[in-house]
């Protein structure tokens, strides 16, 4: 079994299934779910402090695999050897403008500076969660290769990036890194960074496969069918890292929640979980905390064993759930 390739009507690139994107026709319920909303979207408390030991990066991880969460779906995955960055976002709020829309929880727990020698950076789709201005900016003079659906490139080389760095994947395209081989894969979403100009990029979730180790970072995504054709074709995964936040009653077709990210897990034929896209940002009318509450119990339910390391502290893949955040720090 093998992963075809995006598709696309006229200009913009579809979805493998029928899919509604939450667009203009959904504003006015959506604001008036904002509107009504009672939940604490954004914690009472200053969460943390986290920061990250950077002394740890000068031992290779013993189980080959560690991962050090930035917060949302930023992670600094160590694997079989190389190390990879997902979707950096460093800027202080997810929008067009950094005077105004969602800010950050807390502050990222590693400077960009500190970090330790990245061999490559994925970046999904041009979400302003996932693709952000100031933090790619930041790499223009790094020389750090880019793996990015197509069309992405646009905003890479227009902030920097050299071409000769940006490998542009299409969903079945896969780039040795290494000695491991990541595979771009399909997701359920869209992409867009404003009104006009709507899924004229791509989006993608990413398999990374090396000599030990077999993961999955699913970006964004609703619940599809894909998930389960990923796992036949390059499963079983010893972690998914699955998205289980900004879920809402009018976009149940783009963003999973806990119960749906569960079940890809299981789709994904994976061994370990971790909830990602969550406790970052305030993106979605539920309480930042809820959608890890719902996943320990999920886990429970359907007994998956769950990986919920602390904001910034590289951990190495076992399961990992109890005092989750030891209760949000002091």
């Amino acid at each position: 079994m093998s992963l075809s390739g995006s598709r696309k009507k006229g200009n913009k690139f579809i979805n493998t299934i029928p899919t509604e994107s939450a667009g203009l026709g959904k504003m006015l319920p959506i604001l008036k779910e904002y509107i009504n909303n009672k939940a604490e979207n954004t914690p009472k408390i200053t969460l943390g402090p986290f920061k990250t030991d950077i002394s740890i990066y000068d031992t290779p991880p013993e189980s080959g695999l560690r991962i050090t969460w930035v917060g949302h779906s930023s992670l600094l995955i160590e694997v079989d050897g190389i190390r990879i960055l997902t979707d950096p976002v460093w800027s202080q709020r997810v929008s067009f403008s950094q005077s105004f829309g969602p800010k950050r929880f807390f502050q990222p727990p590693i400077a960009l500076a500190d970090l330790p020698k990245i061999d490559v950076i994925i970046s999904s789709h041009d979400h302003y969660d996932h693709l952000d201005k100031a933090t790619i900016k930041f790499f223009a003079d790094k020389n750090v290769p880019f793996i990015c659906s197509l069309g992405v490139c646009t905003y890479l080389e227009s902030w920097g990036i050299h071409k000769a760095f940006i490998h542009e994947v299409d969903w079945g395209d896969s780039v040795m890194i290494g000695n491991c081989s990541i595979i771009a894969a399909p997701a359920r979403h869209f992409s867009g960074r404003g009104i006009t100009h709507r899924d004229e990029t791509l989006w993608s979730s990413f398999v990374i496969k090396g000599p030990q180790h077999n993961i999955y970072f699913g970006a964004d995504s609703g619940y599809s069918p894909d998930f389960k054709v990923i796992g036949e074709t390059f499963g079983p995964f010893d972690l998914t890292m699955l998205e289980i936040g900004a879920y809402g009653t009018y976009w149940p077709d783009i963003h999973m929640g806990p119960d749906n990210a569960s079940n890809a897990h299981i789709d994904l034929k994976g061994d370990i979980m971790m909830g990602i896209h969550w406790g970052t940002f305030n993106l979605a009318p539920h309480a930042w905390y809820e959608p890890a509450e719902r996943l320990v119990q999920f886990g429970k339910d359907k007994n998956i064993k769950l990986f919920l390391p602390e904001p910034g502290k590289p951990t190495e893949v076992l399961p990992l759930v109890t005092n989750w955040w030891k209760k949000f720090m002091s």
